[in-house]
């Protein structure tokens, strides 16, 4: 009985050495040029990866804060021309819209008032310095002209800030200073170099101080704002790089959120478009990838040249016997790809087709015959 017994102990002793060999990642796969043909197995080369993809969200492209101009009525009136439709390239400066403003009549007039009262206290201002500065006025005389002539400049300046305020440019209210002309007719200029993206107003419209008539923006920089779950940010930081699928686009994350989005749980963190953003427009939902650098060495290999035995992964890397078995830690996955790391150089050639045959020789599956 215990004879048997012990025969039993040796015989499980012999097994789980003969199959826990060839479940050891370093074994080796001894196989023919010949046979490794026949397998129809194909070699590659181990890629470095310095880039782990993090994850996967949907985001939309925005116009930052900076770039977008909202062009509104100055004073209110009736809208009279519109030159510029949604689309257009405009230039700075441009004429985009004309009102015709009453309002602006009035404040006409009591800018050229406010200017003819300056100059003639003008000459009451020369008269007593003049007679200031040869002695033959008092003190509190010249004081009091001086005050007064300062608050006429104030009353000037103020009113022609409110013209300006109201749309008139310097050019505008030199004009009017000059001929002395009023004219109802207020003219709303681009404020940037851009393209109009909204036009809320309509020729023969009256609108109210204020109404928005244009929204112009500069598309030179656009941004994307991803929706992040809140677990997921531990692995993103500032600098991080997102991928735009389908385009050849990228963007540099330039800001994380502090806020979490109580109705999804989510904080939207800001990247920056990096170069030209033709194939993408404001407004639009894209999905984008989030991109980490790696500070270890990493390398890429096609999901066809890994194979799984117990819960652990392999890949199979060429030497003059055949194959040898090298255990890898997959750290990330795209596609098609999958970013891995082991105890490599990074010049070895490694089957990228054909790894489930190798599997098979490596596990005793199939014959090298």
């Amino acid at each position: 009985m215990r004879s048997h017994k012990f025969l039993l102990f040796l015989k499980v002793i012999v097994l789980s050495v003969f199959f826990g060999s060839n479940s050891y990642a370093e074994d080796t796969i001894q196989l023919s040029e010949e046979h490794i043909n026949s397998l129809a197995i194909t070699l590659g080369k181990l890629v470095v990866a310095k880039q782990l993809p993090v994850l996967n969200a949907p985001a939309k492209v925005v116009i930052p804060a900076a770039y977008e101009y909202l062009m509104s009525a100055s004073q209110a009136g009736l809208i009279t021309k519109l030159n510029a439709a949604v689309g257009d390239n405009v230039k700075k400066g441009q004429v985009l819209a004309q009102l015709n403003s009453p309002s602006l009549l009035s404040m006409q007039r009591l800018y050229l008032k406010a200017l003819t009262d300056l100059q003639l206290n003008l000459l009451s201002y020369q008269r007593d310095k003049k007679l200031w500065d040869e002695g033959v006025i008092a003190e509190r005389r010249w004081q009091e002209t001086s005050s007064q002539y300062n608050a006429f400049v104030y009353e000037a300046n103020e009113l022609k800030q409110l013209l300006e305020i109201s749309g008139m440019t310097a050019s505008e209210i030199d004009h009017l200073s000059k001929t002395r002309q009023l004219t109802s007719q207020l003219s709303l200029h681009a404020p940037i170099s851009g393209v109009v993206i909204e036009r809320s107003g309509v020729v023969g419209e009256r609108v109210d101080i204020l109404a928005p008539i244009y929204r112009v923006a500069n598309l030179d920089e656009l941004w994307v704002e991803i929706d992040v779950p809140h677990e997921r940010l531990g692995r993103i930081t500032v600098g991080d790089q997102v991928l735009i699928d389908n385009t050849p686009i990228s963007a540099e994350i330039k800001q994380i959120g502090q806020s979490v989005n109580p109705e999804n749980q989510t904080v939207q963190v800001r990247a920056k478009i990096i170069g030209k953003q033709s194939t993408v427009r404001t407004g639009q939902t894209i999905n984008t990838q989030i991109i980490e650098r790696i500070e270890t060495q990493a390398f890429k290999v096609p999901n066809t040249a890994i194979a799984q035995h117990e819960g652990n992964a392999f890949i199979f890397v060429r030497n003059k016997e055949g194959f040898k078995v090298s255990p890898i830690k997959v750290i990330g996955q795209q596609t098609d790809e999958s970013i891995v790391k082991g105890n490599f150089v990074g010049n070895e050639a490694i089957a990228i087709k054909g790894a489930v045959a190798l599997k098979a020789q490596w596990l005793g599956l199939g014959s090298p015959e």
